[in-house]
């Protein structure tokens, strides 16, 4: 049964080969690249400074606009999840901004911040930051009150009252109860963080990933691991 999931997902891998390498019989190797073609490109660009140059620019950009937006929403969305007049507030603004595509805000960050690193890690920390604190917030929530009333029992007989019962309970229930909500809401924001990233950094920039594509896109270049000329 254990070899039964890894199986599943080498079988999905092949399909998805056979299906790109029909595709790049069909359209060419100048449109398309076999998966052996790319592969041995990317082995290839593995041994040059400009890929990891790259490569570190923009796992430097994704961490720190994913650690902005955990830094943020993670307290936000248990305030709103545990304070009914914070979420009263603040849920109605939340909801009515969250369907709206952030990728519009980059020429304003880019007019106020600068062409820097800036606006490209707010962006990322604001499109997934809404993620994050969406899902926070639910599963603070879904907090059963029993598990408030039990540990309040237990610290006020053991001498816990005003300020301190509220950290307390901060400490050793809210916030273990809104983990498995966070760390479900970072698998989806990661995804989410790369695809931004990828637009963020098609504009106003000579550096990351995203450049090097876009830049390899249009000298019409596919193979995509190539030095920049």
């Amino acid at each position: 049964m254990r070899c039964a999931v890894p199986l599943r997902y080498a079988l999905a891998a092949a399909a998805l080969c056979l299906v790109w390498q029909a595709g790049a019989l069909a359209l060419g190797p100048d449109l398309l690249p076999s998966p052996g073609e790319t592969f041995a490109l990317f082995l290839r660009a593995l041994g040059t400074a400009a890929f990891w140059a790259d490569m570190g620019m923009s796992t430097w950009r994704l961490a720190l606009g994913l650690g902005l937006a955990v830094c943020v929403a993670f307290p936000a969305g248990l305030l709103m999840g545990h304070c009914r007049r914070a979420d009263a507030v603040a849920a109605p603004l939340v909801f009515l901004t969250y369907p709206l595509p952030k990728i519009v805000l980059l020429p304003v960050f880019f007019t106020f911040l600068g062409l820097g690193d800036a606006p490209r890690v707010l962006l990322i920390a604001l499109t997934t930051g809404y993620q994050i604190l969406v899902i926070v917030r639910g599963t603070a929530m879904g907090l059963d009150p029993s598990c408030r009333k039990v540990f309040r029992s237990l610290a006020g007989t053991a001498g816990g009252a005003g300020r301190g019962m509220l950290l307390q309970t901060l400490r050793h229930v809210y916030v273990p109860a809104a983990l498995p909500g966070l760390f479900t809401s970072l698998k989806v924001a990661v995804g989410t963080a790369v695809a931004v990233l990828f637009l963020a950094e098609s504009f106003a920039t000579r550096s990351g990933l995203g450049f090097r594509i876009m830049d390899a896109w249009g000298r019409g270049d596919a193979q995509l691991c190539s030095s920049r000329r």
